[in-house]
């Protein structure tokens, strides 16, 4: 928690549950990235955290948008952007988006089929278009290897489709995972994406660009690689595969810009168990419906701090709602102080990304998470 974050709770006691982040943070992280892969333009993952704090402070920077919708391209334009900044970076989209982007000035859209080219090809002609290839996320907390993306020798077609239907064939995209902690993850799908835009140049088609995804961590309770290591890897591997041919490359860093910027308080509503010799239980006033999404499966596991002191012991987390899917850490119970009493505080580090987004509108009566930028 740094120390901004710690005077704002302390100063305007906010009530109820809360994500703060702190912009000094974010600024930070945006000019490490940078600095590490220079030659890549970035765009920021919108979905991460659309703050408009946050998305203005970008765009003064000078970051570029990796948008999933007309509605988060319009939050973009209100930042600052212009649409030549925009990626259109969901394969999923109604036609109609397609044809909103388009009015708005967006030019840069993702596919991973001939069926979303043809979308595009009617609704926003002359559009550049890449394509979206499946890669295995090994060393990452979430793979998304299947919902997006297709074999390599589809994209091929993919975009030699697009090129005959009049639009332009830019360039090829890959995600290796979200929370990829391995800086060689990039390799294999950086192989293929050569391979791709070789066989495409062999038809009269030079591809330009390669979008690298996100998947940069961020520091939860384990060590994480420095944004430096990925770039010098990534690098590597670029040279490697691409040869003097370098391709354009942009970067889509969402829980690597604001996760470690954010800090959740919460209160500690119940301390009880189910039996004299049971566990601890601890419900909070916050749980997966309403901030805390990814403690699904338990894939990440955030730190947590309280006030207090002494020995810890193992508890299972509970939200307030409910519903009985909202448990946290009932497989790998979490330490937390003997002493914690209802009314506690604890503070969850490494929030910053993928919690107000995850919110629930109301579900059981409760508020949305409230988010103060600071």
């Amino acid at each position: 928690m740094t120390d901004r974050i710690m005077n704002f709770l302390r100063d305007t006691r906010p009530e109820g549950p809360c994500l703060v982040v702190d912009l000094e943070v974010v600024r930070e992280n945006y000019i490490r990235f940078a600095k590490a892969m220079p030659d890549s333009r970035i765009f920021y993952a919108v979905k991460a955290n659309p703050a408009p704090e946050i998305l203005s402070l970008l765009a003064g920077l000078g970051s570029n948008f990796d948008c999933a919708s007309v509605q988060e391209i319009d939050m973009a334009l209100a930042a600052g952007a212009t649409p030549d900044r925009i990626s259109f970076g969901n394969t999923i989209k109604k036609e109609r988006d397609v044809a909103a982007a388009h009015a708005r000035g967006v030019t840069m859209y993702a596919v991973d089929c001939e069926a979303e080219v043809d979308k595009i090809a009617r609704s926003a002609p002359g559009a550049r278009v890449y394509c979206r290839i499946l890669c295995d996320g090994d060393g990452a907390e979430w793979a998304l290897s299947r919902k997006f993306g297709c074999e390599p020798a589809m994209a091929i077609d993919v975009l030699d489709h697009a090129h005959r239907s009049g639009l332009v064939a830019y360039g090829v995209s890959f995600h290796v995972g979200s929370q990829q902690k391995n800086p060689r993850a990039w390799d294999q799908a950086l192989a293929s994406s050569a391979e791709i835009f070789r066989t495409l140049s062999y038809r009269g088609i030079e591809l330009k660009m390669v979008n690298l995804g996100g998947g940069f961590a961020t520091r939860y309770l384990e060590d994480i690689p420095e944004e430096g290591e990925y770039g010098h890897e990534i690098n590597e591997s670029i040279r490697a595969h691409f040869g003097n041919r370098i391709p354009e490359t942009i970067i889509e860093p969402g829980r690597g810009m604001v996760g470690n910027a954010g800090v959740i308080k919460t209160e500690v509503i119940l301390v009880s168990q189910k039996a004299q010799d049971d566990i601890r239980w601890v419900y909070l006033d916050i749980g997966k419906f309403n901030g805390l999404a990814e403690t699904m499966d338990e894939a990440i596991r955030y730190p947590i701090t309280s006030s207090r002191g002494g020995d810890a012991t193992p508890c299972i987390l509970a939200g307030p709602t409910c519903d009985s899917v909202d448990v946290m850490y009932e497989k790998k119970p979490y330490p937390l102080p003997v002493s914690l009493e209802i009314g506690d505080e604890l503070f969850i580090g490494g929030t910053g990304a993928y919690t107000t987004t995850y919110s629930a509108i109301a579900f059981n009566g409760f508020p949305p998470l409230a988010s103060y930028v600071i």
